[in-house]
């Protein structure tokens, strides 16, 4: 396993052993553990996406945002089988005295290297706990980074501290959290003074927390991360010591707040005795807020509200409308004024009298034919002209309607290729009307956030000292304004 992880410490190139991710396109990552092959395990893991294979061979010893071109995997494996049947004949006992001084004229192969696709590419990108939540196994509804980052900013979660999260789910919050506390692996050999920041993260469900556990494991944060499997309603959060933010997936979170007591040699609760503590309570309907809320209150925690994220994000784009978009990527072609509409409706027309006359033709040769008489259509069609129009690829004055391209003049293909010829010299970045619109789907869920802050406890040996301290500082103030008075008169 890593001494360090990817997510916190990333090393500048990839390495073997340790979790890297496959951007394919914006919203589509997969995560892929990268193993080299060794000469106790030769296998070459491959990474299969809908836009090509990857060889992990491919993806080692490579910087971070390095585009990687998909690898033609069938070719190696028919390069193995012609080796294969090779070795076959070779191992013949008849082709024995042939074969081995050949072997001692060869040299040996090498495995076949892989060979670069025709098409696909992909970008290895580190892990982040954004790009994670995006391509993480979903065994629950996640914590998207909307909500994480401002769950975080509201509990006031800083390097050093400790925190405790309930419900750990899929892990999404768990590696969000990990990395803002995070100021040092423990034990290495820095300072051994300086508290180091941990996530004591709990998980009633058994698969989900083994899954969570080996996760933790493979990216390298056992050090920084404690995984507990209990029911925090009946056995509160046991373990976790001097904490100062929470929070709390789960769906009754009031039925584990009275465990959320202070710390100390006596007391023995998971909270820092001393220092304010923030909670935050991640519920999906608003009744379980309501009652988290109003059990906060009962408990005594202060400044306790609610809040929603309704993160959206924005795409922008210009809009460019007109007939001569028509086969450009990205564009649905619609006459942009009534001059282009009128004139395709015309070559429309004309395309449609062609055709009919074309058939009318053809019928009366058809009919000619089935009655015995020779028509004018049957010598138009020997001597290879038509009399009317222009049927066949050719006008009345015997011009020819083929381009030079070998298409029809006024066929699609040849209207397709005009305009593909002429958006080479277009500047399409700068034309169109720029617009703007929130992106159709939205890769959240309905959730209401329950904040409360529990200030630290207030003795009466507190209040006494903070007297004493007010009036001294009075005291001190009185005879500074003495003295400069002093020195005015």
């Amino acid at each position: 396993m890593p001494t360090s992880s990817p997510f916190l410490t990333p090393c500048a190139t990839t390495t073997s052993n340790t979790l890297a991710l496959i951007s394919l396109k914006r919203d589509e990552t997969i995560p892929a553990l990268l193993h080299a092959p060794t000469p106790t395990d030769p296998s070459d893991p491959i990474a299969n996406t809908r836009f090509g294979s990857y060889p992990h061979s491919t993806l080692l010893h490579l910087p971070w945002g390095t585009q990687v071109a998909a690898s033609n995997v069938g070719a190696r494996e028919r390069k193995r089988g012609k080796k294969r049947k090779l070795a076959e004949v070779n191992n013949n006992p008849a082709n024995a005295s042939t074969t081995t001084a050949q072997e001692d004229e060869t040299p040996a192969q090498e495995e076949p290297a892989f060979e670069a696709a025709a098409s696909g590419f992909a970008h290895i990108v580190p892990p982040t706990p954004e790009t994670w939540t995006a391509s993480l196994p979903h065994r629950t509804q996640v914590v998207y980074t909307p909500d994480a980052s401002y769950i975080l900013q509201r509990i006031r979660a800083r390097p050093g501290d400790k925190v405790i999260e309930a419900g750990a789910g899929s892990g999404s919050f768990t590696h969000a959290a990990v990395r803002c506390v995070f100021n040092g692996y423990p034990n290495s050999g820095d300072d051994e003074k300086v508290i180091r920041g941990r996530v004591y993260s709990f998980e009633y469900h058994e698969p989900r927390f083994q899954a969570l556990q080996n996760e933790i494991k493979e990216h390298g944060l056992d050090g920084v991360v404690t995984v507990q499997h209990a029911d925090v309603y009946a056995q509160g959060f046991s373990g976790a010591q001097d904490v100062t933010a929470i929070f709390l997936d789960l769906p009754a979170p009031w039925m584990a707040m009275s465990h959320l007591t202070r710390g100390g040699p006596t007391q023995g609760g998971p909270l820092h005795s001393d220092r304010p503590v923030c909670i935050c309570s991640f519920s999906p309907c608003i009744e379980q807020a309501q009652r988290a809320a109003a059990k906060l209150r009962e408990l005594g925690w202060v400044d306790v509200g609610m809040a929603a994220v309704q993160q959206r994000r924005i795409e922008v784009r210009r809009e460019r409308i007109g007939l001569m978009e028509e086969g450009l990527r990205g564009v649905t072609a619609v006459p942009a004024t009534v001059g282009e509409a009128l004139g395709r409706l015309r070559e429309l027309e004309g395309k449609t009298a062609v055709f009919n006359a074309k058939r009318k033709k053809n019928d009366k040769r058809d009919k000619g034919a089935i009655n015995g008489h020779t028509t004018e259509m049957d010598v138009d069609a020997r001597s290879g002209t038509v009399g009317d129009g222009a049927v066949n690829g050719h006008h009345e004055n015997g011009e020819d309607m083929m381009s030079k391209k070998g298409l029809p003049s006024g066929s699609k293909q040849q209207r397709l290729k005009n305009n593909l010829e002429a958006a080479k010299a277009r500047k399409l970045y700068k034309e169109g009307r720029l617009t703007h619109r929130t992106e159709p789907e939205l890769k959240t869920h309905t959730s209401y956030l329950v904040f409360g802050m529990l200030p630290p406890e207030w003795t009466e040996e507190d209040e006494t000292k903070a007297v004493a301290e007010s009036l001294a500082f009075e005291k001190q103030e009185v005879q500074k304004r003495d003295k400069v008075e002093e020195v005015e008169s």
